[in-house]
């Protein structure tokens, strides 16, 4: 009985101990805030998840400004969500991603195992495996390869919300993109399109065509001509860089004209908001004008992913992608990514 009674207690251990070398995962985590350096990848127990949720195989991610906001702390608001003196343990950076789903949640309903999909999570995306809640994933389009898809979610979502949501955009309206050839820039231009607006993309010289190419009806380059100063007046102006005063992009509206704030990539380094300084600025001003200023409030859901993916298989929309880099490399995309000259997103292949 004894032996018995060993061998019971003794095979559940090495069972799990077995588990446990089987869900181990490479991941992309940071133990103190700043530059690329801070990065590392560790294995780390793959996670376990929850009855709405999906275990999402990573086969494709790609970075964005909130990503190397989360890493540098940058805005200093960031350590109230990721830790105040060092982000907490178990942090994995990453938001958007594509893959296969390995197990669904007791909840779940409309995915299953084997899906290829796409979508995103606050954190986590720059690991081999991810546990993401069901209503923020959509099955991936056939036509698109992963590191496209995964190139979609944050950047596509924010275009889109900012346009239809915030900025109520309807047919034959004159819309201007400030940040016209980059991640969410790419994407606005074409969906503002899609909507049956007439488009002004606003980008430097080298970005012309790439702009033109994507559906523009007009392009304004910035390092000759100061889109604030023309004639032209607008009834929906997407700001996405923040590099111009709320006075300036106010004179480029209608006198009911809508301006949308996404947040700003030209916004100083290091404060205490970051881009969310533009956004208080235009909340305070917005009671006291004719115009509407309001930002964008970036809501990630599987409605906004399908109505995305019909857009994409239609070919009304295609994800610009500008370089891809392997999973190993991350810290080197986040570098290129940060000196902001990117034409559109910046992929990750796992």
């Amino acid at each position: 009985m004894r032996t018995l009674r060993r061998t019971t207690l003794e095979r559940p251990d090495t069972r799990q101990e077995e588990h446990r070398k089987e869900a181990a995962m490479k991941a992309w985590t940071w133990d103190r805030y700043g530059p690329t350096d801070v990065l590392t990848l560790r294995d780390v127990a793959e996670p376990s998840i929850g009855p709405d949720e999906v275990l999402v195989r990573v086969r494709a991610a790609s970075v964005n400004p909130y990503d190397w906001r989360h890493m540098r702390a940058d805005p200093k608001l960031v350590r109230l969500s990721c830790g105040l003196r060092r982000p907490r343990p178990g942090l994995v950076l990453g938001a958007d991603l594509a893959g296969v789903v390995e197990r669904t949640g007791d909840a779940v309903t409309g995915l299953r195992h084997g899906d290829e999909v796409f979508g995103e999570v606050r954190l986590g995306s720059f690991a081999e495996a991810v546990a993401v809640p069901a209503d923020r994933l959509a099955v991936k389009p056939a036509r698109l390869t992963f590191e496209q898809a995964a190139s979609v979610s944050m950047a596509a979502h924010t275009a889109l919300q900012g346009l239809r949501d915030t900025g109520r955009i309807s047919a034959g309206q004159r819309v201007l993109v400030n940040g016209a050839s980059g991640g969410i820039g790419t994407f606005a231009v074409q969906l503002a399109k899609a909507f049956g607006a007439e488009v002004t993309g606003v980008c430097s010289t080298r970005n012309l065509e790439l702009v033109r190419s994507l559906g523009a009806d007009h392009v304004v380059d910035y390092t000759r001509d100061d889109f604030t100063g023309r004639e032209a007046r607008y009834d929906l102006l997407m700001d996405i860089v923040g590099d111009r005063s709320l006075a300036r992009l106010r004179r480029c509206l209608t006198s009911r004209g809508t301006l949308v704030i996404v947040g700003g990539i030209a916004s100083p380094r290091g404060g205490l908001l970051g881009p969310a300084g533009q956004i208080v600025r235009g909340a305070l001003a917005s009671p006291f004008v004719s115009q509407r200023i309001a930002a964008v409030s970036w809501k990630p859901n599987s409605a906004d992913l399908r109505f995305l993916a019909g857009l994409m298989e239609e070919g009304r929309v295609t994800p610009v992608i500008d370089r891809t880099y392997p999973f190993a490399e991350i810290p080197e995309a986040l570098r290129y990514l940060e000196r902001g000259r990117a034409r559109g997103k910046v992929a990750i292949a796992f």
